[in-house]
């Protein structure tokens, strides 16, 4: 039901483009299901490859997730800015950054999977810019996300970037709509 809703509101605000930057807004409560919805709508029903970003979650229980919910994690290559890793610790599909603080590891790496995956249509899902403002200074995450949609839009790639809904006064999702192509509002899914 929930992938259903989603598609209905991703071909709803995206329709007609190929490549796209999407925000995606979703309550604290729906925040898992609504992820694993728009994966299982980009990887099980469009086959598109992608590289997900985690920051709230361990590669190893995204991984998890995934597979419970029949979403092909080898379609994915993860980045993981949570799990503190030594340096030699290599895993096939998960390049690890060790922290959100660390925007420009987060950005190579998204580079570095990006160039990876050998197909033309790729996206990337940064789950979440909520968690960027606990490590940084919030005019230093607006600037990442200026950063990021400059290089989703030279990739040519789809990109959605995820973000919790707070108060209705926060004015983040504002000033983050200038660098989208659309704001999509999962609220309760």
């Amino acid at each position: 039901m929930i992938v259903l809703d989603i598609k209905k509101k991703f071909n709803s605000q995206l329709k007609n483009l190929e490549n796209y930057l999407a925000l995606v807004e979703v309550n604290a409560s729906s925040y898992q299901k609504s992820t694993l919805g728009v994966l299982k709508l980009l990887v099980t029903e469009q086959k598109t490859p992608g590289v997900y970003v985690t920051l709230n979650k361990p590669f190893d229980i995204m991984q998890r997730l995934l597979q419970q919910n029949k979403i092909d994690e080898n379609l994915i290559i993860f980045i993981d800015g949570i799990t503190k890793v030594s340096e030699n610790t290599k895993v096939k599909n998960c390049l690890f950054v060790g922290s959100p603080e660390k925007l420009s590891d987060i950005s190579v790496a998204m580079d570095q999977a990006i160039k990876a995956l050998p197909t033309k249509e790729k996206f990337v899902f940064f789950d979440s810019i909520n968690t960027l403002q606990i490590f940084n200074k919030a005019g230093t995450v607006v600037r990442f996300v200026y950063f990021l949609a400059s290089k989703i839009r030279e990739w040519k790639v789809k990109g959605i970037i995820l973000l919790i809904k707070k108060s209705p006064d926060d004015n983040l999702a504002t000033e983050l709509m200038q660098f989208c192509d659309a704001k999509i509002d999962f609220g309760g899914a």
